[in-house]
């Protein structure tokens, strides 16, 4: 396997054998577009059937350019860390040990990156598909340099921020996705305290353990968790001043933890989150020139019918995926009217597409008209029509508030997806 692998500068290093080989950026975009299987003859396939081809369409991913740029980000990451840790270098196993840190090596470079984007653009589906692209989540090493026994690696870790933005319920998250992704019982007694008395020993328990078995990246999503952030009502009442969110931060020690993983551990650390949490994050560790030495991404909504991004790449495949006998012609009128009654949000234009669909498969003439769209909006899709209103209205203190209404309700989608998704009257 090791041989037919294309790992460049990094061949010979065993921590990049379950990464699989080096991929291009156009190679990594094939691999992560997910299209649903349409049904072969659609006329001959009944309607409550076609339903259920429908509902695939949740799982319908077509990843924007940037896309490419922050897989090729990731990648240069993880591999380039690896190098730093090679097990061949005795290096490594001081810094495991904690009898020698590896920043007293000249010439290594924190490795972190930032993503942000408002609620709803894909973040956390970028980057988790992305992970996904390697070949292995865990991998074990029937022989490793420096190790006696078959040892396991493990090449990425994902986690949401806690809500609470504490450092206890940090560790506590780390330890049990370890404990998911691994299958290991190494955390489960500190699991079952009440209480931590020092959760910054906790943490650092868990980043020993994590360099212990070669973590390649470390994402944390939801990085706003960490502060404070102002409340609606709040930043109402900031208007007129310079309309500006208030950020304080949660708990410090959580902070630099995080800052002394970047710039200690090795270990290539990803953080995603909104617009508002990832300026918090930056201003508060002084960590943007840190965030560059990987990149900073951003990933957009979608605000023009020209945009190629949104009706050739986008809006076209989606396009294909009609359910109803008789189609409509995606031309630019229906692509202005997509764009408006969903903000010009992704997430929301999937859900307009599967709910206008299955309005249109209710009725008997089996074909799906522009109408259909606005009733959607209007009945599936009505509760996010503040949000909507917000992002089109282009006010920023208006769409300040747009976190506050859909992306903190997190059963709005579990509740969409249910109703959308019951069986048609027979």
């Amino acid at each position: 396997m090791t041989d037919q692998l294309i790992l460049g500068p990094y061949a010979g290093n065993p921590l990049q054998t379950p990464l699989g080989s080096i991929l291009s950026r156009e190679q990594a975009l094939k691999q992560l577009i997910d299209l649903p299987k349409r049904p072969r003859n659609l006329k001959e396939v009944p309607r409550h059937i076609r339903v259920h081809y429908l509902m695939q369409l949740k799982d319908f991913h077509v990843p924007p350019l940037e896309e490419g740029r922050i897989f090729e980000t990731i990648d240069l990451m993880i591999r380039s860390s690896y190098g730093y840790r090679d097990p061949r270098s005795p290096a490594t196993f001081g810094d495991i040990s904690g009898e020698l840190r590896l920043r007293s090596y000249p010439g290594i470079p924190p490795h972190a990156s930032a993503v942000d984007g408002p609620s709803g653009t894909g973040k956390t589906q970028c980057i988790r598909r992305i992970l996904n692209l390697y070949c292995h989540h865990t991998y074990l090493h029937t022989h490793l340099p420096g190790f006696k026994d078959a040892h396991l690696q493990v090449t990425h870790l994902s986690i949401d921020v806690p809500p609470s933005g504490s450092a206890e319920d940090l560790a506590r998250g780390l330890m049990r996705e370890w404990q998911r992704v691994t299958g290991s019982t190494r955390f489960d007694l500190l699991l079952e305290r009440d209480r931590f008395k020092n959760p910054l020993e906790q943490l650092n328990e868990w980043l020993q353990v994590a360099k212990a078995h070669f973590l390649g990246i470390l994402h944390l999503d939801e990085v706003q968790n960490f502060f404070k952030i102002a409340t609606l009502e709040q930043r109402r009442r900031r208007a007129g001043k310079d309309g500006t969110p208030e950020l304080s931060v949660v708990e410090d020690r959580c902070l630099k933890w995080i800052l002394d993983l970047i710039n200690n551990a090795g270990i290539a650390v990803l953080v995603s989150g909104t617009s508002d949490g990832i300026g918090a994050f930056s201003k508060r560790l002084s960590t943007l020139e840190r965030f560059a030495t990987g990149g900073y991404h951003s990933l957009a909504l979608f605000d023009r019918c020209d945009d190629p991004e949104y009706g050739n790449r986008f809006l076209g495949q989606l396009g294909r995926f009609q359910y109803t006998k008789e189609k409509i012609a995606v031309d630019d009128e229906l692509a202005a009217l997509i764009l408006e009654l969903s903000g010009g949000i992704q997430r929301i234009i999937v859900a307009l597409w599967v709910s206008a669909n299955r309005l249109a498969l209710e009725r008997p003439e089996d074909r799906l008209t522009k109408a259909d769209f606005v009733l959607a909006s209007q009945t599936y899709l009505g509760p996010l029509a503040p949000a909507i209103a917000a992002i089109r209205s282009k006010d920023p203190n208006r769409m300040r508030g747009y976190e506050d209404l859909v992306s903190q309700d997190t059963t709005v989608w579990s509740r969409f997806w249910s109703r959308v998704g019951q069986p048609l009257a027979s």
